[in-house]
C-alpha cells in the first residue's frame, strides 16, 4: 500500500466559471490558474503521483507551456490515473477535504464524487469529498480562495 498527500489552492477570478471536481458549480467566480482551475482535481492528482513516487502536477502539466493554458482538469486527471496505472498501482481509495466560505458545497458533493469516481473509473465508494469552511481565518476565511487537501491510497497491482 502507498499513500499520497496532494495540496492546491487558488484564489478567485471574476469572468470565469467555477469547476470543482469535474461539476459547474454556478452562480461563483472562477479560480484564476493556466488551467481551468479545478483545485480539488489538481489536489488529487498530486496525491495519486505522490503515492505512486511520479513527481508533482507541475512536474507532468507544468503550467509554464502554453500546451496546458486553459486545459480540462478531467481530462489531465484521467492523463494521472493512466500513468499511476502504468506504474503498477491501483486505485483504493480518495479522501478530499475542499477549504472555502464560498460556495457552500454540500448540494454539490454527491456529483463531484460520482464524476471525480467516473474519471478514475473506481467506485463511489471509493471516493470522498468534504467541504469545510476555514472558520473566516486567513485569506482563504476572507473568502478570497479555495484551498483542497488530498490524500490517495494505492495498492500495488503488479510488480515493480
Amino acid at each position: 500500500m502507498r499513500i499520497g498527500f496532494g495540496y492546491d489552492s487558488h484564489v478567485f477570478e471574476d469572468g470565469k466559471p467555477l469547476v470543482l471536481g469535474g461539476v459547474l458549480i454556478p452562480d461563483c467566480a472562477g479560480l484564476k490558474a493556466h488551467s481551468d482551475g479545478d483545485v480539488l482535481v489538481h489536489a488529487i492528482i498530486d496525491a495519486l503521483f505522490g503515492a505512486a513516487a511520479l513527481g508533482d502536477i507541475g512536474s507532468h502539466f507544468p503550467d509554464t507551456d502554453e500546451k496546458w493554458r486553459g486545459a480540462d482538469s478531467a481530462e489531465l486527471l484521467r492523463a494521472a490515473v493512466y500513468e499511476v496505472r502504468g506504474a503498477g498501482y491501483a486505485i483504493e481509495n480518495i479522501d478530499a477535504t475542499v477549504i472555502c466560505e464560498r460556495p457552500k458545497l454540500r448540494p454539490f458533493v454527491d456529483l463531484m464524487r460520482s464524476t471525480l469516481a467516473g474519471l478514475m473509473g473506481v467506485g463511489i465508494g471509493r471516493v470522498s469529498v468534504k467541504g469545510k469552511t476555514n472558520e473566516k481565518m486567513d485569506d482563504v476565511g476572507a473568502g478570497k480562495g479555495i484551498v483542497v487537501h488530498a490524500v490517495a491510497l494505492l495498492r500495488e497491482s503488479k510488480a515493480e
